[in-house]
């Protein structure tokens, strides 16, 4: 199946009407449409499909026990909501592409080739984001995982059995890692670098560290309309500091940070708040950046915030990510601010590698996210030439 035929039968999955982005959420109604669409793809190719201890889907190409350990390329199917297109889907479609390019021109790997499906990538329902990886390499606890809710107060537990899995089985997965001898993720790139540049792929060369923090802002329910100023306790006013200080922190500090989400009980218009949860984000080049953004904020907002996920930076192996740009010509060797699978399993100690394909936008996790498809199969081509180089 060509790269345009397999993305056109993802194109309408999980689309939401209105802002034509997606929502595309781990272990909903959409997810498992997704998830039968890759178990599709690996039978139509004749791949042998396993799922890890998380769900994480694998289709091998022949056998990692017997002759392992493989070389994995691959992505996530879910999104950020109302988010584009390629963030994810672009990887692992590519991916698919690339073997099917190998097989027509009768190459045969020295090494099994897998493509995965990480699920949970962005964190959009649980709030911790790349789940499937951080399980399985035991970044994460897997009573933390099972404990973990949606804005419905569904746990993560929960919504696995629905969807047909045992939460008990979720935990580091040694079985699953010893198979993986090196991943190389190809992604969108989520910036302008590429298309300043005027280059369709680039090799990353290493992920900022970066991370969400919770915070609490407890004030007074009380009517909106006979209440005196004086007498109020409004969390509102302390969130809206709180948003000012992020933006300062991050320009005093070089990092970025954004408050993106936000909860407010009982949310009623004419209603004085009793409480107020702000989610923050935080990025920079150096960890302590990271730290002392977060502080700052912590201390507009008169507490200490929550930490729910962070992931210290990543730098990929340096010999492998200078034989890649080497393969692919010189391509230009990029740093990135987004965080992916690829991280946590080079954190972990696996090799890893990304490839990035040019986005002329900039923008991600937007419906305005894209990227040309000249630039798509510009991507599956220097994916083809990786696995050569690789797997040779």
């Amino acid at each position: 199946m060509t790269f345009e035929a397999m993305w056109a039968e993802l194109a309408p999955v999980g689309r939401a009407a209105g802002s034509g982005g997606y929502r595309r959420f781990a272990w909903t109604r959409e997810d498992h449409t997704l998830r039968e669409w890759f178990a599709g793809q690996a039978a139509a190719r004749g791949l042998d499909l396993t799922t890890d201890r998380m769900g994480n889907q694998w289709a091998w190409w022949g056998d990692p026990d017997r002759d392992g350990p493989g070389l994995v390329l691959g992505s996530h199917l879910d999104s950020v909501p109302d988010g584009g297109a390629y963030d994810g889907p672009l990887g692992v479609v590519s991916a698919f592409a690339a073997l099917d390019t190998l097989r027509a021109n009768g190459f045969y790997p020295v090494q099994p080739i897998a493509v995965a499906n990480f699920g949970d990538e962005e964190g959009a329902r649980f709030g911790v984001a790349c789940a499937g990886s951080r399980v399985i390499t035991g970044a994460m606890d897997p009573d933390r995982a099972r404990a973990l809710r949606d804005d419905a107060g569904i746990t993560l537990a929960q919504a696995l059995t629905t969807a047909g899995r045992d939460p008990a089985t979720l935990g580091r997965d040694d079985e699953t890692l010893r198979r993986v001898g090196t991943f190389i993720e190809l992604h969108v790139e989520q910036g302008r670098g590429l298309a300043d540049l005027d280059r369709a792929v680039a090799v990353g060369a290493s992920i900022n560290p970066h991370g969400r923090w919770r915070l609490d802002l407890a004030g007074e329910a009380n009517h909106a309309g006979t209440t005196r100023l004086a007498d109020r306790h409004d969390p509102m006013l302390v969130l809206a500091e709180v948003i000012a200080t992020a933006r300062r922190a991050a320009d005093a500090h070089d990092a970025v940070a954004t408050i993106g989400k936000v909860r407010v009980e009982p949310n009623g218009v004419n209603a004085i708040p009793s409480l107020v949860q702000a989610w923050l984000d935080a990025r920079a080049p150096d960890a302590d950046v990271v730290r002392r953004v977060v502080g700052d904020v912590s201390a507009a907002a008169g507490t200490t915030a929550t930490e729910e996920s962070f992931t210290d930076g990543t730098v990929f192996a340096p010999e492998l990510t200078a034989r890649l740009a080497a393969v692919l010509d010189d391509a230009p060797v990029l740093a990135t601010g987004a965080g992916h699978d690829a991280g946590i399993l080079a954190n972990a100690g696996i090799s890893a590698a990304m490839l990035f394909v040019r986005n002329p936008t900039g923008v991600s996790h937007s419906p305005a996210e894209h990227a040309d498809l000249a630039d798509c199969l510009a991507g599956v081509d220097a994916l083809t030439r990786v696995v050569r180089e690789l797997a040779s």
